[in-house]
Formats: C-alpha cells, structure tokens, sequence
C-alpha cells in the first residue's frame, strides 16, 4: 500500500471528513515520526511496532570491483521492529 492508497481508504471510512483534511492528517503522522527518530528517539506503535534508531560504527569496506579498501563513514540508519500482534496476525495465530 501506498500513502495516496492509504489516505484514500481512510477517506472512504471516513465520510464526514475531507479528503484533504485525511491527507494533512497522514502526512503529519509520517512526518512526526520522521522528525522524532531524527532526534534519535524511538516511536513505539502498540500492537503493530517500533521504529527506532540504531548507529553503524565507521570501517573498513572493500570495492567490490577493485577489491581495493575503502573506508567507509559511521552513520545512523532506520530500524524497525514489529510489535507482537502484528507477529502473531502475519503468522495465522
């Protein structure tokens, strides 16, 4: 699903609200969340997960047609861990 797909749906179960008003709603939801894990904070969505941050140290790569060694930067990258309801609903339990 994509997030015009989401919004859509979302406006459909929602008939007293306005399409546009559902798309502020989302967008703002994504961009919460964006904003708090730039912080380096976690969010936590009960029953369906968490998305957090996790710190890759600096190293030592190797270019894959040269085979020579390249350093290669620390950085931050996202992480998400699923919550448990949504395990157990993936997994027909």
């Amino acid at each position: 699903m994509i997030r015009s797909e989401l919004i859509q749906k979302i406006a459909d179960e929602n008939p007293h609200l306005y399409q546009r008003d559902v798309e502020r709603i989302v967008n703002t939801i994504f961009e919460e969340i964006i904003e708090a894990m730039a912080r380096g904070d976690r969010v936590e969505l009960r029953g369906f997960g968490a998305f957090s941050v996790k710190k890759r140290d600096a190293r030592l790569g190797r270019n894959p047609r040269t085979g020579e060694s390249v350093p290669v930067d620390e950085k931050h990258v996202p992480f998400f861990k699923t919550g448990k309801l949504l395990r157990d609903r993936l997994n027909g339990e």
